[in-house]
């Protein structure tokens, strides 16, 4: 049992400061330690493999490579792209603290280089965010996506 848990039960031997029935506030700090010695953890960056999916009207092949051949210039990250004249996946790994993190920066990729990378006006209609522990674990079991190779921006 928790230290404190009887007391706010109704039991006996809690500390003599608290009241009967007065409850215990649940606190995650490490027992033995009091509040004001706890360091929080370190928030250290994790690697993300993102699949980014966008798809809209039809587009001349040609644009759509070299628009995805300048974003992988301008973003070295890029691990490959896929493409056709109406859909795209882009595939990279990610550095973030978390999974929101790193899918705000993957939500952001397109709109943010449309215009530099003349990329087409498509829209972003799949997002796939997973840990590195989880892609490979799907890579060991024989499902998921196969590792990216060749390198660079391909055709469908």
């Amino acid at each position: 049992m928790r230290p404190g848990a009887a007391a706010s039960r109704g039991g006996g031997g809690g500390s003599p400061s608290r009241a009967a029935g007065e409850e215990r506030a649940l606190t995650s700090v490490a027992a033995g330690r009091r509040p004001e010695e706890y360091e929080e953890p370190k928030d250290l960056p994790r690697l993300w493999h993102v699949t980014l999916s966008v798809s809209g009207e039809e587009a001349p092949l040609g644009e759509v490579r070299r628009g995805l051949e300048q974003l992988a210039h301008d973003h070295p990250f890029l691990l490959t792209s896929r493409y056709a004249g109406d859909h795209a996946e882009i595939r990279y790994w990610e550095e973030a603290r978390d999974l929101h993190d790193a899918a705000a920066v993957a939500l952001r990729l397109w709109g943010e280089h449309r215009q530099s990378a003349k990329l087409p006006p498509w829209e972003i209609v799949g997002l796939e965010v997973i840990d590195r522990e989880t892609y490979h674990q799907r890579l060991a079991e024989g499902y998921g996506p196969p590792p990216a190779t060749p390198v660079g921006v391909h055709p469908f």
